[in-house]
This record gives C-alpha cells, structure tokens and sequence, in this order.
C-alpha cells in the first residue's frame, strides 16, 4: 500500500489483487516457501550487516532471531522482483475485470454479510462502506487472495536481491516491528511476494501508521479470516488521506464538440461552474452537480469517455497511484451499490503498447525534443504532456493518449 501506498511496486501488481494468484495463509496451508539450500554466504553476510540497523532501530535481539528462523532467499520472490510485464491490459479491459459481473456480485453479498461491520466502520470513520469493499475487492478478491509468502522472508530476500534495497530494508525493519509489538507471530504473518499484507495488502509501515483493533481483541488483526480489522484500517487510511463522506470519487460526463482535450488532465483542477461554462454536462444533458473542485479526464483520449473526478479521486490514488486502479475501486464501489455500467464507448478496437513500444514512443518524442523523463515504458504526467505538444505540433487532438497510431506517426 501506499504512498507509499501499498501497490507503489508496479501497475501489475495490483490486477487483480496484490497477492496475486497465491491462496490465502490457513492453519492448515504452510506458508509457501522457496528456499535455496544451503544458503548462499552472501546472504548470511547480508544478514549479519542488516542486524546492526534493525538493532538501532530499536528491534530486540530475541525478536530479530525469531523472526530469521530457518528464512533465507526465496527463489520466487527474486524471480517476481525482475519480471517486468511486457503487456498490460488496456484501461477498459482492466475496467472490465475490476468491475466484472462476479466481483459485483461477490460484493454485493459481502454487504448483506458483514452489514453491521461496515456500517459501524462507516460511521466511525466517515468513509462511505461501498469504496472500502471496492479496495478489499480489489486488492485480494475479498480475501480470496491474501498471499502466502512469509513477510520477513519476501524483504529479506528483496532487501539481500531486489531492485528497491533501501525500500525493502524500511520495511523489513517495520515487519520486525510488527512482530514485537505482539499483533502477529512470524508464522502467520504473510503477504505477497513483495510484503503487502492482508485483506487489503498493507506494508509493513503503513500497517503501523493506519492499522486498527476494531474488533477489540488487543491485536490489530489483518491476515485473519475475519476481515473487520483490515476493512477498519483501510477505511482509516482513507479517512486521515482526506476521504470526503457522501461525494463521489467521479461521474462519467458529455463533454461538447470541439471540447480540449489538452485540458482533460486529473491535475487541472478548476470549479464546476467553470467546467459548466465549456459546456461539460452529466451524461443526460442535465447540469453538472456540485460536489466541490473537480477535473475532466479521458484515459482513453478523445476517442473513449470522459469523466469528471473530484478530491475522493485523488483519496484512492493515495492508495495506489494509478488512475485505471482509482477509477477500478470507484465504479466497482458504485456497481455494488446498485450503478449501471459506463457509458461511454471505448476504442476496444486499439490495442495497448507493449512496453518496448511505449521506451521507442518516449525515445522518438524525445529525439524530437519533447521531454518524457527517463524512456522506462511508463507513460506518466511527462510522457503525457510531450505526447500532447507532439500532438497540437502536427494538427492532432492533444489528449495525451499513447495509441499505436500515434506511435506509427513518430516512426
């Protein structure tokens, strides 16, 4: 989680849930394991040099040996840690799978179980229920997919061969922490192969920062099956990120013919009468609503919808800072409250770059002068402002969108 928020790692590490396809940690389940043996020296060095720190850090030497029991590299967590996905789905296929008729379905009926519970969570935090089912939907399928990878494991070996040292070193030494405060044993204490835990896949650090006993029992529980500590600590996280009761994350809208597109970005921020005053209607023609400052986006560029997103968007990127992860928990949250399907029609008909072909795209606008920040195939703010001043430089609509014909163009 987290901002760091829990999925900051990669896009792919959040579809479908942070913990991916492992199955949730049982009594009866071990914990997966895949440990070279015997263990390379190196890592005993690592080991043995990392002590110090944990030790400054204020960890005990008893709870430090405890929790490195019989760890050592786990083979699968190094071969995750460098594998970068060459294909990502496009947004309205992730969009699709985030709100597909099952997960709707499976949330629904959560609702009607845990009514009480969130109701109660609600109330205490202010952060309407549906979008706290939306992000447990999301990142472990309702629990389904919690990950049953140790945690100190998963760090120590990210920390001894990952990409992220100084990050996974942080949040080793917040596992540890967890470890001494007493809310978990380090058998039962397990996550995804990159130390998310739990129903809402927390790290290590934010499970400090924002985790809550709602239950009651002296722990904060999140790697249970019962999810009522997690779903509270993710409502708490939302909450103190500046959560706003009763507004909505977004809407889809109609924007008019000759609309620009250059102004459809999520950090152009202006009032809604300032948007009503171009022309920017709710989907019926009827007059935009008044929930507070808001910006048009159309992550699908002119050719697919636009939307209109207010603070409670910016709440969820909090959590993972992908605009198709914030818009996934948004509309999945409104389809289990009884909302219909978008609207809009998406250009199904485009395919997503590759991620070699987004590096050549941002190199090619780089090579003409256009600013991308580093060619690593991730199309942020930069990429997408040069991709606009490529755009209004060859008479195209400017909204940013990083198209294989777009791509054809700079070739």
């Amino acid at each position: 989680m987290f901002r760091i928020p829990l999925a900051t790692l990669t896009l792919a590490f959040v579809v479908g849930g942070c913990a991916g396809a492992n199955p949730p940690q049982t009594e009866s389940a071990p914990p997966s394991r895949s440990i070279a043996s015997p263990q390379p020296e190196s890592f005993i060095t690592w080991r043995e040099s990392f002590r110090p720190k944990a030790m400054a850090a204020g960890i005990t030497p008893g709870v430090f040996n405890a929790a490195f029991t019989g760890v050592g590299v786990n083979a699968d967590v190094v071969r995750l840690d460098g594998r970068q996905a060459e294909f990502t789905k496009p947004i309205w296929e992730y969009l699709d799978s985030a709100a597909s008729p099952t997960r709707i379905e499976t949330g629904q009926a959560q609702r009607a179980a845990l009514k009480p519970t969130l109701d109660a969570i609600e109330a205490r935090y202010g952060v309407d229920q549906q979008v706290v089912l939306a992000v447990w939907g999301m990142e472990s399928n309702f629990g389904k997919n919690r990950g049953s990878i140790p945690v100190i494991e998963s760090l120590a070996t990210l920390a001894y061969d990952g990409r992220r040292q100084s990050f996974a070193e942080e949040q080793l030494i917040g596992a540890l922490r967890i470890l001494q405060s007493g809310d978990v044993d380090p058998r039962h204490m397990t996550g995804s192969w990159a130390g998310a835990m739990g129903h809402t896949q927390f790290i290590p650090t934010s499970y400090l920062s924002y985790a809550q006993d709602f239950g009651g029992d002296g722990h904060r529980d999140v790697w249970s099956d019962d999810p009522t500590d997690a779903l509270a600590s993710t409502a708490n996280y939302l909450a103190r990120a500046g959560w706003v009761h009763g507004q909505p994350w977004g809407m889809e809208v109609r924007v008019p013919s000759g609309f620009n597109y250059g102004s459809a970005d999520a950090a152009n921020i202006h009032p809604t009468s300032d948007w009503s005053a171009r022309g920017v209607t709710r989907l019926s023609g009827a007059p935009l609503p008044e929930y507070g400052p808001m910006a048009i986006i159309a992550p699908a560029g002119a050719r697919g919808p636009a939307f209109a997103v207010y603070r409670n968007f910016a709440v969820i990127k909090r959590y993972n800072n992908a605009t198709s992860y914030a818009m996934g928990v948004g509309h999945l949250g409104d389809r289990i409250m009884g909302a219909g399907p978008f609207q809009g029609t998406w250009p199904r008909g485009d395919r997503e770059l590759s991620r070699s072909e987004k590096i050549e795209l941002q190199k090619e606008l780089m090579a003409r002068g256009y600013a991308t920040g580093e060619a690593d195939g991730v199309i942020g703010p930069d990429t997408t402002t040069a991709i606009r001043a490529y755009q209004r430089s060859v008479g195209m609509v400017p909204d940013g969108y990083a198209s294989a014909a777009l791509l054809q163009k700079l070739r």
